[in-house]
């Protein structure tokens, strides 16, 4: 009878060492898998980091060069204005606007828009030839 106690306990300590032994390999197999797992994570991570710093530089040349723009847009609206009624005045003659029109509206005196007016005929003239 002992010996059949003996032979029960040792056969209870081995199944408990095989279930030991295969727990063990399972939980190795998952740490395995969860340390692919968070290196692959960890690689997304850095690059959408990277991603972001790019697209942080992006934008801040972009705003740069939105600043630069503005600036500009700034000194063009400070020049002087006579440059800028004659810059309007080209404009409106290359839409079509006659002698009076530029007088009236663009500010400059009438020689000037007669001599504009005959400017833009002999350069559109070329134009109508080719």
């Amino acid at each position: 009878m002992i010996w059949f106690a003996l032979a029960l306990v040792a056969m209870m300590a081995a199944v408990c060492v095989a279930y030991t032994v295969n727990a063990r390999r399972k939980l190795q197999q998952h740490q395995r898998q969860y340390e692919a797992l968070i290196n692959v994570l960890r690689n997304e991570i850095q690059a959408l980091t990277s991603s972001s710093i790019g697209m942080g530089h992006r934008l801040m040349d972009v705003e740069n060069q939105l600043n630069i723009t503005a600036e500009k847009q700034q000194e063009l609206a400070s020049r002087d204005p006579g440059v800028l009624a004659y810059n309007q005045a080209a404009r409106l003659m290359e839409m079509g606007a006659d002698v009076d029109d530029l007088v009236k509206n663009c500010g400059i005196g009438r020689p000037e828009a007669e001599l504009m007016a005959l400017l833009h005929k002999e350069i559109a003239a070329p134009d109508k030839q080719a």
